[in-house]
């Protein structure tokens, strides 16, 4: 049975997630203590979120220890390699719940404007933006390479343009007594977040599901595979994500004689290196079989 296995990729230490923790636990202290004293609704859920994205951020921080502890063992075979892609889906996951949370009493507050102390959601709000600024600017390239920093990335990213809207909001009250900007701003905020975390909803959910990948087409995989000599079919394929930069495919392949098993590895090494080159399949399991009485279908029916 053929293997390859190529699993280079840049560790992440974590060591900007980290100070980003700290940053948020201080601003969201200061803008919840805020927002109850000067009444901004908007400034509350900027706080709520920012809330939110400390115990995202703390999820993120220690799957991106777990992925990092020495993985494999016979009980754990793949290690801890998915503990990011369950932090990306939760992340994403509670921040559009929040969203919903906050549109509703959105809409609410509008029925219910009254006046709001404009000059501590102003200072507050330039805080968050300086805040979670730096902490956008640490994780940046992080969140080019890693699904789990890119949920870490938006949710800080989220933040800091939702206080550019919160000290908006704070200048046109305080200057033009508009209130109802409050409310509105909130409800922005909270379509803007659903928004942002569908994707990684939605890509996260794919991996854990074990759907194929997005770039690799099982249909061309078929084809180039059945170029190589010696190959009469291949069928019974698994094609799936371990984590954001690993695909597994495994499948059987019938061959046309009955050949020796050095001619099998040979032919098994041709075929890794098409998988790698073409479709970025890192990992691939090949299974050989002659005149086999089974299924010759591409995807059977489990």
């Amino acid at each position: 049975m053929g293997q390859n296995h190529n699993h280079e990729h840049q560790t992440l230490t974590g060591k900007n997630l980290l100070f980003s923790i700290v940053l948020n636990i201080v601003i969201t202290v200061a803008q919840l203590i805020g927002g109850f004293v000067s009444g901004s609704l908007a400034l509350i859920s900027d706080a709520v979120h920012n809330f939110s994205d400390v115990v995202s951020l703390i999820i993120s921080y220690g799957a991106n220890i777990l992925t990092r502890r020495k993985k494999q063992t016979l009980k754990y075979t793949f290690g801890y390699k998915r503990a990011e892609m369950i932090a990306a889906f939760f992340n994403a996951a509670t921040l559009i719940v929040i969203a919903v949370f906050l549109g509703i009493e959105a809409i609410k507050r509008f029925s219910e404007v009254h006046e709001i102390k404009s000059g501590l959601v102003i200072w507050l709000a330039i805080l968050g933006i300086l805040a979670n600024g730096l902490s956008v600017l640490l994780l940046k390239n992080d969140a080019k390479r890693n699904l789990n920093m890119k949920s870490a990335y938006l949710h800080l990213l989220s933040d800091m343009l939702t206080s550019v809207a919160v000290l908006i909001g704070g200048l046109l009250m305080k200057y033009y007594q508009i209130y109802w900007i409050d409310a509105l701003l909130t409800l922005i905020i909270s379509i803007y977040l659903i928004y942002m975390s569908w994707d990684i909803l939605a890509d996260s959910l794919k991996i854990l599901m074990l759907f194929s990948p997005s770039h690799i087409k099982i249909e061309e995989v078929v084809v180039e595979v059945q170029k190589v000599t010696g190959i009469k079919n291949i069928h019974h394929i698994h094609v799936w994500q371990l984590n954001d930069h690993e695909s597994h495919f495994e499948a059987h392949l019938e061959f046309n004689a009955d050949i020796k098993l050095s001619e099998f590895d040979f032919i098994c090494e041709e075929i890794e290196k098409l998988l790698l080159k073409k479709f970025d399949i890192q990992h691939s399991n090949l299974q050989p079989e002659y005149n086999r009485n089974d299924a010759k279908e591409i995807i059977i029916q489990d």
